[in-house]
């Protein structure tokens, strides 16, 4: 099994340890492969197209999205997580985020990534944990990823791990404990369903290609669509 884990953040605060102690359960039988923002992913998205117009090897980012894509198409598990900085995700986050914004499914959906599970782990001292989760669940389920579980913690207490009270930290760990325990009774030989709201939005996306390449202005998008035969009967996920 292998489990691919962006981190939104280099600081080993809440949401490290949250995250930790999810994967605890998994370190002797999973191959582990995790990625820290900005370190990892260090540049901004500039906007400027080529991804969607010349291919994503065309980035000037590309050795570093690369990488990172290669393991997430090749995880079985994917886990992102963020602390909320302003009720949203770290800005490093959202900064990856939009260099894969070519991975939507308007664009160039990864087939891969319609059988896959994700798990976003998120912490805030109030609110602000679930906003934070919403801006990376948007990008999954447009990349084609159903069944995506989400666990927000607001700590109320402080910010600092140490000094959460004893009670706090205890209901924390037992949470995410029982969020590992979920995933690791999963079959991940078997893909995970394609919900129907997921299909939907493929289909219509479909049907917006299928107009691009009847009105003959196909592109470096409509190519791929047709070549993985989306525009016939063929579809990214298992039936």
């Amino acid at each position: 099994m292998n489990i691919t884990v962006i981190n939104g953040t280099e600081k080993r605060g809440v949401t490290y340890q949250l995250k930790e102690t999810f994967l605890e359960r998994f370190k002797s039988s999973a191959e582990i492969t995790e990625f820290y923002l900005p370190k990892d992913s260090p540049a901004f998205c500039v906007g400027c197209t080529s991804c969607f117009t010349k291919g994503e090897d065309s980035c000037k980012d590309f050795t570093y999205i690369s990488a990172i894509e290669k393991s997430l198409i090749k995880a079985d598990l994917i886990v992102m997580t963020s602390p909320a900085y302003v009720m949203h995700a770290t800005g490093a986050m959202k900064a990856l985020l939009d260099h894969l914004a070519y991975r939507w499914m308007p664009h160039r959906p990864a087939p891969e990534m319609f059988g896959k599970r994700a798990v976003i782990i998120t912490q805030c001292i109030g609110a602000g944990a679930k906003s934070a989760a919403k801006d990376i669940k948007h990008s999954l389920s447009w990349w084609g990823i159903s069944e995506i579980c989400v666990f927000a913690a607001a700590l109320m207490d402080d910010i600092v791990w140490d000094n959460l009270s004893e009670k706090k930290r205890k209901s924390l760990t037992e949470r995410v404990t029982k969020l590992s325990c979920k995933f690791a009774k999963i079959n991940y030989i078997k893909s995970a369903r394609t919900k129907l709201i997921t299909k939907i939005k493929f289909n219509l996306c479909r049907l917006i290609q299928k107009r691009v390449r009847k009105s003959g202005n196909s592109g470096f998008d409509n190519e791929y669509w047709l070549g993985n035969g989306w525009l016939g009967k063929n579809r990214p996920w298992k039936k």
